[in-house]
């Protein structure tokens, strides 16, 4: 039994436009809903659409204005990137540097040079980009002026913004992703959409009608990029991890069904075409009327995706008993802790075999080729005087789960095309916006209050990943 994996996998790392770039305001670039979305104690209030936060003021910091810079240092990352022998960078689009404000008629040709620039500088050392076309990005101007995705002239821009980068990256890109983890939107709803709620509105309702309207958008997406190139591949994005019943009485294992459902729910109708009978009925008995437009069947029937990618950091717990279901710390999703698994600084519940379980529960219920592209641990580092860090809790976390990985290709014969861990480079974390929660293979001199010089410094799971990608992972 091939102990690694097949040739020709997309080896690599994975990181953001609005948690990497920096430079907000560079370049013609526009106003973006990451950049009214400070630090500290607000930050969640404005990320559930809680709280109105449409303008940065002197009172709040806000951790995307510099970020990590890698607006100015692309070619030093990415140099760095190809010495640890990446066949693949994913990364994201800023809308607002190629439509400052969403609804510009042309395109800003800065924005567009930029990623020229940057694409080049991964074909040289031949790596992949793999781009996702937005990650919780949406023009400022748009939530203002439309309400963002709630209004369906969103889909139009959105559909102006997949004309342009394809057309202008067609040689350049093959593998582009339509939405980061789509599901989102149910869980931190102005990050996944621009979306904020008013007094007395039915938010569930908004949300599915939200939801619709991004459906609607990717699939015109995969249709514009089939017209483009034939060569491109196009994928869905999940923020994926199975929800596990809390005991085997029946209710749990009902619960948890229903929960996977809740995210299965997108990648149903991107994947398959149509909306599962599980969601219509959820939408009767809750009230919930999804408006579609005269064609919006046959559109998201004909423009199904290429292959399935999604995030995993651990898996999820539920119980039918209300009592039980107390909230614990996590991701942006409530789960209880479960006494197998230990669990990060952070909350984040360890379980490599989770994510086996994951990929074929995917891989099981889709058939198409899954690209996990996201996966990672977030811990405070401490570097010694040369920025070296001794990371071997992140070794450990990454090479359980590159195992369980190796085991549902092998042993189980999922058809997985790659692995790109999150964060390859430390930046701003999307769920607190804190520096200190680090996942990168490399070290960026940077604190939770911004101060810092920038440098970047190898850590010691840097060469470790190396080793991997280099022994195709007989190395581990």
């Amino acid at each position: 039994m091939n102990k690694g994996l097949p040739e020709g996998f997309l080896w690599g790392g994975a990181t953001a436009a609005n948690q990497c770039e920096g430079a907000y305001l560079e370049g013609n670039k526009g106003l973006s809903t990451v950049d009214v979305i400070p630090a500290g104690k607000d930050r969640f209030p404005v990320m559930f659409g809680k709280l109105k936060m449409f303008e940065c003021d002197k009172e709040h910091f806000y951790p995307s204005h510099e970020a990590i810079d890698f607006y100015h240092h692309y070619k030093e990352d990415i140099a760095l990137f190809a010495e640890m022998g990446f066949k693949c960078f994913r990364m994201s689009l800023a809308w607002t540097r190629i439509f400052p404000n969403g609804d510009d008629i042309e395109p800003n040709e800065e924005g567009l040079k930029f990623y020229d620039e940057v694409f080049d500088e991964c074909l040289k050392y031949g790596i992949e980009p793999l781009v996702t076309i937005t990650h919780f990005d949406v023009p400022m101007n748009l939530v203002k002026t439309i309400g963002a995705w709630k209004s369906r002239k969103m889909v139009d821009y959105y559909e102006r913004l997949c004309k342009v980068i394809f057309s202008r990256y067609k040689n350049k890109v093959k593998y582009w992703l339509t939405f980061n983890e789509i599901n989102m939107v149910l869980h931190i709803p102005f990050v996944g959409a621009g979306l904020t709620f008013e007094a007395g509105e039915n938010e569930e309702a908004v949300k599915y009608q939200v939801a619709h309207n991004q459906l609607i958008g990717s699939a015109k997406a995969t249709k514009i990029a089939r017209e483009i190139s034939p060569e491109f591949k196009i994928g869905c994005m999940l923020a994926a991890g199975n929800t596990y019943a809390n005991t085997s009485a029946p209710e749990d294992v009902w619960k948890s069904i229903e929960k996977d459902r809740e995210n299965y729910f997108f990648i149903d109708v991107q994947s398959r075409g149509e909306y599962p009978n599980y969601a219509k009925k959820f939408f009767e008995r809750n009230n919930i009327s999804v408006k579609m437009e005269e064609g919006d069947k046959e559109l998201l029937k004909n423009n199904t995706v290429d292959f399935i990618s999604f995030s995993y950091y651990s898996s999820r717990l539920t119980s039918a008993d209300p009592e039980v279901n107390k909230e614990t710390a996590g991701n942006a999703f409530a789960t209880l802790r479960n006494p197998y698994l230990k669990a990060s600084e952070w909350g984040w519940q360890i379980d490599p075999l989770g994510l086996r379980i994951t990929m074929n529960s995917i891989y099981d219920r889709y058939q198409k080729p899954i690209f996990i592209v996201e996966n990672g641990l977030g811990a405070v580092d401490s570097p010694d005087e040369n920025g070296y860090v001794e990371d071997d809790y992140r070794i450990e976390y990454l090479r359980e789960h590159v195992k369980a990985m190796i085991d549902a290709v092998n042993e189980d014969g999922v058809e997985l095309m790659g692995y790109t861990p999150w964060g390859c480079i430390d930046l701003v974390s999307a769920s607190t916006g804190e520096m200190k929660k680090r996942y990168g293979f490399i070290y960026v001199d940077k604190d939770n209050e911004g101060k810092g010089t920038l440098k970047r410094s190898k850590k010691k799971s840097f060469y470790w990943y190396k080793n991997v990608i280099e022994s195709n992972a007989e190395k581990l």
